[in-house]
């Protein structure tokens, strides 16, 4: 078991139980106590349980898991794209953020990111977000501030979608918007498989000077129903693999810049 999918078990047990013994979850994970005490660590630095003596706790009595904070399919790629696209944002900048894994796990890096951190009271980013995650977790973040649109809720993804997410964000700039798509391809651009979803999307990307698009190599060369934008009003791509040759080609003709980013 890796370490995000112990840390995984112990935010569901925390969440199940309220509070959590060492020894709890060494029995349950079938590891040392010294182990566990790392990962408890690891998440209280992360602001999503508080650490107590002797185990952790809940971080108040109605503590809920953002999204469950479940471990998402290509968990290692999208934390590389992640922390490659915190890298694009300086301190200062207001970034645009959609609801998905990827984008989630943007949020996150941001949130913890040192260099990121102003010298005074002025944020050192501004997170605009139609996804209800997003805003929930990083609202504990001293140095990020969050600016939610409206919308109405979608169960599904936590995305705020209709009319009021363009409403909200009418007399907005936005720096970069980071998008996560469902499918990015030259013929149909970048897209998702809800167009409530992409509506929203567009808005964001409409209020942005910079389009970033996170997505992993699944999503590359595909379309899915509904379109978000063409692949020419794409400033960057981060991805986790070299695209084909004939990908790359496409890409570069449609003046997207392309950024590999390293596992490592």
């Amino acid at each position: 078991m890796t370490q995000q999918q112990r840390l995984n078990v112990v935010l569901d047990l925390v969440s199940e139980r309220g509070s959590i013994s060492i020894a709890e979850v060494s029995e349950a994970l079938g590891v040392s106590t010294a182990t566990v005490r790392r990962d408890l660590n690891t998440l209280a630095e992360q602001r999503l349980v508080t650490r107590t003596h002797g185990g952790a706790s809940a971080l108040g009595s109605g503590y809920e898991l953002p999204l469950q904070y479940k471990i998402a399919r290509q968990a290692d790629a999208k934390m590389a794209i992640a922390k490659a696209v915190a890298e694009l944002i300086h301190p200062g900048e207001s970034v645009g953020l959609n609801g998905g894994t990827t984008t989630s796990e943007v949020a996150r890096v941001l949130g913890r990111s040192e260099q990121l951190r102003p010298a005074g009271d002025a944020p050192g980013v501004t997170i605009v977000t139609n996804a209800l995650n997003i805003a929930y977790e990083m609202s504990v973040r001293e140095h990020i501030k969050i600016v939610v649109t409206g919308g109405v809720p979608r169960r599904q993804s936590y995305e705020l979608i209709g009319p009021l997410v363009a409403a909200s964000l009418r007399d907005f700039t936005i720096d970069t918007a980071v998008l996560g798509v469902d499918g990015l391809s030259a013929a149909f651009g970048a897209t998702t498989l809800h167009e409530g979803e992409a509506e929203a999307s567009r808005a964001i990307a409409a209020v942005a000077r910079r389009l970033v698009i996170a997505a992993d190599a699944t999503k590359l060369g595909r379309s899915t129903f509904a379109r978000i934008c063409q692949l020419k009003s794409i400033d960057v791509l981060v991805t986790d693999q070299p695209l084909s040759p004939e990908l790359a080609n496409e890409f570069s003709n449609a003046g997207v810049d392309v950024i590999v980013a390293s596992s490592r």
